[in-house]
């Protein structure tokens, strides 16, 4: 673990969260100096399950700690080309135990154990949308027992989705147009939805927009230009599905906007992140 301060906040690299099934897991973390508690943020990189680092979150973890609050930005296990070596489930076990392993380590950590988020952006925003409101799913929960934090609870307060996937069936159909003969979908569950049905429901977070669930507020991003997850199928059918069930839940659409843009410089000119920022840290108020 390499550890880094700067004038306003500390940043420990490579800090381990877990270790899963030989495979150790590993975050860096953000912590905004003083004696807190902080509330902290979890973020989960994109890269369609396959690709993707958490360098996504390299101008947000500074921008967030300067602010007062504590960032842990993730790695997980990505998938591999080809159908038969799905991740899931044990990839939402990897992005549960980094949020269980905050709030077992929050007094050392000095944050607050009450006052988490994860954030999660495109396949990042699947897998942190299935842990905010699946974590506690018997399909989740109690899969490492061998975890140092394995007993501890992997809610959180609040979800924030970045032009993310929330329904794998439709997302399933938009990578065999996009993605002929590796169908990312099917790379990450090991099948097609012709074999099973019921795990494309079991592991689209939209099947969880439940009233039971509610508790936990939602911030939905995308942008308008998006050729990579379609809006209407995903964010816009997640947020209907979410207001439905009474969640305290607010769109942030970001006009003109692509895929892939959260890495990019908050302060640069027109930049798509620099238009979230305010807003993202006024909902952060409200309800972190």
């Amino acid at each position: 673990m390499q550890e880094t301060t700067r004038s306003s906040f500390e940043l420990r690299k490579n800090v381990a969260y877990a270790n899963h099934d030989g495979v150790e897991l590993t975050g860096d973390l953000y912590l905004p100096n003083g004696p807190g508690p902080f509330p902290l943020i979890v973020n989960v990189h994109g890269g369609y399950w396959r690709r993707g680092s958490r360098d996504t979150f390299n101008h947000w973890g500074p921008y967030l700690a300067e602010r007062g609050y504590a960032g842990y930005t993730i790695s997980y296990r990505l998938t591999k080309p080809g159908k038969n070596n799905g991740t899931f489930p044990g990839v939402v076990s990897d992005v549960r135990a980094a949020v269980q392993f905050v709030r077992g380590s929050a007094t050392e950590l000095r944050l607050d154990p009450d006052r988490i988020a994860i954030w999660g952006n495109s396949a990042g925003a699947h897998l942190a949308a299935m842990v905010a409101l699946a974590g506690e799913s018997p399909l989740f929960k109690n899969a490492y027992p061998q975890d140092k934090f394995a007993s501890v609870s992997s809610k959180v307060k609040v979800l924030i989705g970045t032009y993310g996937i929330y329904d794998l069936m439709a997302q399933w159909k938009h990578s065999q147009i996009q993605n002929p003969g590796d169908n990312l979908v099917e790379s990450l569950l090991g099948c097609s939805p012709m074999q099973n049905r019921t795990l494309y429901f079991d592991a689209s977070p939209i099947s969880y927009a439940t009233f039971d669930n509610n508790k936990t507020a939602v911030f939905v991003i995308w942008g308008t230009e998006d050729d990579t997850v379609d809006c209407k199928t995903q964010s816009l059918e997640f947020l209907t599905a979410l207001k439905q069930a009474e969640f305290q839940a607010r769109p942030c659409v970001v006009h003109g906007a692509p895929h892939y843009w959260l890495s990019d410089p908050i302060d640069e000119p027109g930049s798509h992140s620099g238009f979230v920022a305010p807003r993202l840290i006024r909902f952060l108020k409200e309800r972190l």
